[in-house]
């Protein structure tokens, strides 16, 4: 009876501390926004210059009325899924040949360390030089940016597979597909849920930068334009819109962390 009344009062403690976690978030939150809103209000602070929540919503509501901003929106999130997808294929693929063959790993591994801390921003101008203004050229820029990091993690993280247990399959008569695909695989789902994670958000910070530079439409091309022409309420939107987008792509791929792991 004990334990189970102990048991009952730990899940209970764990929730209650949930719920408190949730209250504080949505607090801070309200809190930000409603000193904004006040301080604008009141005039400590330039509107014209600092925008207001009240400023942006009115902008939200005007620019989704012609289609003007959804159009931005999924311009935006099609060169990020874009780029996320292609990234880890190339990522996947490359690490998969670098663990085939070991010689592959020690040419690519120099030139893979230049590219990944190579600031990818100077590419830019090169590329549109190269490819031209268009969305071709972000999405070059944007997989730049996070391609040459994940090949890098993922491949570390198929070395680190317990030896014992491919000596235990080479023992039994198993080729190196059967290593791959029933124990490098498995045990690399972690790492590679984890390297989605971060190239989600990377893939989505690479676009921005392409679409700062080279593009004419998008969430970027929206905050370049906004700060040119002084319209704040379209920057702080943009970006209010690129914070969002951020947490439910996040979400998304921790349900499919979720699934995955069986939790």
């Amino acid at each position: 009876m004990n334990k189970i009344k102990t048991h009952s009062d730990y899940l209970k403690s764990v929730f209650r501390h949930k719920v408190l976690i949730h209250f504080f978030r949505i607090f801070l939150a309200v809190f930000f926004v409603s000193a904004w809103e006040i301080c604008a209000e009141k005039g400590i602070i330039d509107s014209f210059i600092f925008s207001s929540p009240k400023r942006i919503v009115k902008c939200f509501i005007e620019l989704t009325k012609n289609g003007f901003l959804i159009r931005h929106v999924w311009k935006t999130i099609y060169e990020t899924l874009i780029c996320f997808i292609f990234v880890m294929i190339a990522a996947i693929t490359a690490a998969v040949l670098m663990w085939l063959n070991r010689n592959i790993f020690k040419v690519a591994e120099p030139f893979l360390v230049l590219l990944n801390s190579l600031p990818k921003s100077a590419l830019a101008p090169v590329l549109i030089v190269w490819l031209g203004n268009n969305t071709k050229t972000v999405i070059i820029a944007a997989v730049s940016v996070a391609v040459f990091g994940a090949m890098l993690s993922i491949y570390t993280s198929f070395t680190e597979t317990d030896k014992e247990k491919i000596k235990l399959i080479r023992t039994l008569g198993g080729k190196k597909r059967h290593i791959l695909f029933y124990l490098i695989f498995p045990s690399s789902l972690p790492t590679i849920v984890n390297a989605m994670k971060v190239n989600l958000g990377l893939s989505l910070v690479g676009v921005i930068i392409g679409e700062f530079l080279a593009a004419k439409e998008g969430l970027g091309y929206l905050i370049i334009y906004g700060s040119q022409v002084f319209k704040m309420d379209w920057v702080l939107l943009s970006i209010v819109l690129l914070s969002i987008l951020s947490i439910i792509l996040y979400i998304i791929i921790g349900i499919f962390e979720k699934r995955t792991s069986g939790r």
